[in-house]
């Protein structure tokens, strides 16, 4: 049975990944900090759990050793320059190194919609510079390496643990107005079920190099806002009212959101990221060239926002009216 190592495994999108692999049949390692982390995924059958800083270099060339194969789900999408260049940038060249090292066969990077590695300096933003640039050094140390690089651009990816439309239809059971900076910002969310079959599609003999990973419709983020609300049940069903902030607003609302304790809501170079129409440039293939329909956003956002709901009981089961 082939083995492969999975960076980023206990997260939202990663223990679909996991999930997915074990089903091809993949004997599948997760690497995380701790074991604690991956309560989600260590009762995949044959699945192992290895705690490990894959951010120190001679940990990680350990963990690698051993796999036929990995993928790289890690990133971040807050912090400032080092923290970007530490995750996107050094984190993959230090994984190239290992993998040469290690004779693995392939690697399948997690990128992002919007990075470009030709042109990794004309990113809006410290995220998508960032990734450009561990784009563009895992396609130098691939060619001439023994393994093959598959590189996967999804868009912003839905689900039901996802913090994304959650998150916006949480706040609208709060709040009585939604102001929205980037309200006009373009997006084509991609399933994470999607996603995760790409991760495991770009693992056969023939796949494309990279991958846009785009579901088969565009949106507003104010179209996204909106709808979120609407599915949940907010506000009898018509959602919050959405106000588009002016950019200056916007970058005040995500200036204080920064102060926040935690990871923010919103921050500046998340706004400087959405100039860029999160949309597919059809430059390169998209989730088709694997063999995947993408799924549509309405049916299965409206069905996990909706089990939040007070018409669902509280194991989720949607609760008749007589």
């Amino acid at each position: 049975m082939a083995s492969i190592l999975v960076l980023g495994g206990t997260g939202f999108v990663g223990a679909h990944v996991c999930e997915q692999l074990v089903r091809a049949g993949w004997q599948v390692t997760v690497a995380t900090r701790k074991r604690q982390h991956a309560q989600r995924v260590q009762l995949l059958p044959g699945l192992t759990v290895l705690e490990v800083n894959v951010h120190d270099a001679a940990a990680l060339a350990r963990a690698v050793q051993g796999h036929q194969a990995v993928v790289n789900l890690i990133a971040v999408l807050h912090g400032n320059a080092a923290r970007f260049d530490a995750v996107h940038v050094q984190l993959p060249c230090s994984l190239a190194q290992a993998c040469s090292s290690a004779g693995v066969q392939q690697l399948v990077h997690v990128s992002a919609l919007g990075a470009h590695s030709a042109q990794p300096d004309a990113a809006p933003s410290l995220y998508l510079r960032s990734k450009s640039q561990g784009e563009a050094a895992l396609q130098q140390a691939a060619a001439s390496a023994p393994w093959r690089l598959t590189l996967l651009r999804p868009s912003v990816i839905f689900g039901a643990e996802d913090k994304f439309l959650n998150m916006f239809a949480s706040l609208q059971k709060v709040f009585p107005l939604m102001p929205l900076a980037g309200a006009d910002a373009r997006f084509q969310p991609v399933w994470v079920q999607d996603v995760a079959q790409a991760v495991v599609r770009s693992l056969q003999p023939g796949s494309p190099a990279v991958v846009e990973a785009c579901g088969p419709d565009v949106f507003t983020l104010r179209q996204l806002v909106q709808q979120a609300g609407q599915w949940a049940g907010v506000n009898q069903g018509r959602g919050r009212p959405v106000i588009a902030l002016p950019q200056w607003m916007g970058s005040l609302q995500a200036l204080a959101m920064e102060c926040l304790p935690g990871e923010p809501l919103m921050s500046r170079d998340n706004l400087a990221s959405m100039r860029v129409d999160n949309v597919a440039t059809g430059q390169v293939p998209g989730l088709q060239a694997l063999g995947i329909t993408p799924a549509a956003l309405p049916p299965i956002a409206q069905d996990y926002l909706r089990r939040h709901s007070a018409d669902y009981g509280l194991l989720g089961v949607r609760m008749k009216r007589y």
